[in-house]
């Protein structure tokens, strides 16, 4: 049910076409057609819904989708004629289902009014967006796409398959294959790296680079700093929200998600597959283990070990966190009694 004014039509697909794309177990008629993913409450009986979240067993029950990708465990909560494709990973089958209906766009074409370095090298299959900059030396893989208005600075190298949004900034970068960086992010830009004095603050020279794995994905105007000698890196799989600011230095291991607003200070380190909720702040220097999770509007100041669970500013372990809450709860309700 996406808008045609910005997506195009997607292609029917049967519903076995869904089943092997999602690895899903099937129940309906295997050629029933369906035309296009739509949510629980809009869906209509050639339209392919989801469940996820039990808070929306309701919408589910009273859907009209003809087909819903659910749990195995939701399959006898199903509103009788509506075909199932059952997987233990719903929102991953929606995910690929979604793909199926809208692929990305295939046009190949460099503008005109793109200004690109005659020692710039461009792979095959690329699309260049008018007022886009590609600088000297800059190197472009395959089938890569470059929205109106970027700056692909100096010697920068993109992998193949990179999709870089309109007004993007990057400058002292590698990146690798199949990244994804949204409208107005800025990466390589200086870091805030200063010598203080009463004499005034000399800036000092930010010699590193941002180093960017495969398969990441940076959100809308979110800034990466280049590092001041070490480089700033981003480890393989990991996925930013917009409004996020990463010093210098920075190290993010492979498969870390972080929401919006996250504030990364100088040198820290979060190990392989952190998840940082919205607004966290850390401070310099610190050491984030593997698999840790923070909870939205945390402030770290001190090291976590891996798999911790931690809250609050200063953040600790969320089991004590969660007491001092309640604790202020009991506090309030004494006072107001």
């Amino acid at each position: 049910m996406a808008d045609p004014r910005f997506y195009d039509t997607p292609l029917p697909l049967t519903l076995k076409d869904l089943a092997d794309l999602t690895q899903a177990e099937m129940r309906g008629d295997a050629e029933a057609i369906f035309t296009d993913v739509a949510p629980l409450e809009a869906a209509g009986h050639d339209h392919v819904s989801f469940l996820d979240n039990r808070r929306y067993t309701d919408a589910f029950r009273a859907s009209k989708a003809g087909a819903c990708i659910v749990s195995p465990d939701m399959e006898k909560k199903a509103p009788a004629g509506m075909a199932l494709l059952l997987t233990d990973d719903p929102y991953r089958g929606y995910a690929r289902v979604a793909h199926a209906f809208y692929p990305p766009p295939p046009s190949t074409a460099v503008s005109t009014q793109a200004v690109i370095d005659e020692t710039a090298s461009l792979g095959p299959d690329c699309l260049v967006g008018p007022g886009a900059v590609i600088g000297p030396g800059a190197e472009i893989g395959r089938r890569c796409r470059i929205g109106a208005h970027s700056v692909i600075g100096a010697g920068v190298v993109l992998g193949d398959d990179c999709l870089i949004g309109p007004s993007a900034s990057l400058a002292y970068a590698l990146v690798g294959k199949g990244v994804i960086i949204h409208a107005g992010a800025c990466i390589g830009q200086d870091g805030f790296g200063f010598a203080p004095g009463a004499q005034g603050h000399l800036k000092v020279p930010q010699l590193g680079r941002v180093i960017i794995g495969d398969d990441v994905e940076i959100g809308a105007n979110t800034t990466i700093d280049r590092g001041s000698g070490p480089d700033t890196v981003i480890g393989a799989g990991a996925k930013i929200d917009n409004l996020v600011q990463i010093a210098h230095n920075v190290r993010i291991g492979q498969g870390c998600m972080m929401a919006a607003h996250v504030g990364i200070s100088g040198s820290t380190t979060i190990g392989d597959f952190a998840m940082i909720g919205g607004q966290v702040g850390f401070a310099g220097h610190l050491q984030i283990g593997d698999g840790v999770r923070i909870a939205a509007q945390s402030g770290l100041m001190r090291d976590v070990e891996s798999g911790m669970t931690v809250g609050g500013s200063p953040a600790v372990p969320m089991r004590q966190f969660l007491r001092g809450v309640a604790r202020l709860e009991r506090m309030g309700m004494k006072k107001g009694g």
